[in-house]
């Protein structure tokens, strides 16, 4: 693996300059379709540590949208629903799950994982401080594993799935020697 300057990495063929109009521009969320809430949801915040900050259910279209974030300090997040739904807008990485009525009923995937034919999204990444020790959590609460941080070429780095069969890359900040 190669490591490159920014000026080598703003040379790359169609990077553009920021705008100075995307200033204050923040990348939210990303969402995740899920079929079971109670499943996907005890496995973001038991499994790795989300927590839920804003439900929103739609009856007459039947979906609900859940969004959840990695917060340490509850005491940043604001009481007001009205408030915390502005204050989260704002909020990097922030995973928004949206769930179809009536999918948890459905036999199988409801859902394409993106990482079987044809292939299109393919995880996300959670950066944790141990990355053996969440492994190992990981292993003890029966998660699945795509890849093991013994399996292949890249010991750093494992995946695991959450219970659509989505694939969330497991990393460990290498610190800057």
């Amino acid at each position: 693996m190669t490591s490159q300057t920014l000026a080598e990495l703003a040379g790359t063929p169609g990077v553009a300059a920021r705008d100075a109009a995307t200033h204050d521009f923040v990348f939210n969320h990303s969402m995740l379709r899920i079929k079971d809430p109670v499943a996907s949801l005890d496995f973001y915040t038991r499994v790795l540590g989300f927590t839920l900050l804003r439900k929103a259910d739609f009856e007459q279209a039947k979906f609900s949208l859940f969004f959840l974030a990695l917060i340490d300090d509850l005491a940043v997040v604001p009481a007001d629903p009205d408030e915390r739904r502005q204050w989260l807008a704002v909020q990097p990485g922030v995973l928004e799950l949206t769930h179809n009525h009536g999918t948890e009923t459905q036999d199988g995937p409801v859902y394409h994982d993106g990482n079987s034919d044809p292939r299109g999204f393919g995880h996300i990444c959670i950066s944790v401080p141990d990355v053996r020790a969440a492994c190992a959590r990981f292993e003890d609460l029966g998660v699945p594993f795509q890849k093991r941080l013994s399996d292949g070429t890249m010991k750093s780095i494992a995946f695991i799935k959450d219970p659509d069969g989505y694939w969330i890359e497991i990393i460990q900040p290498t610190p800057i020697a």
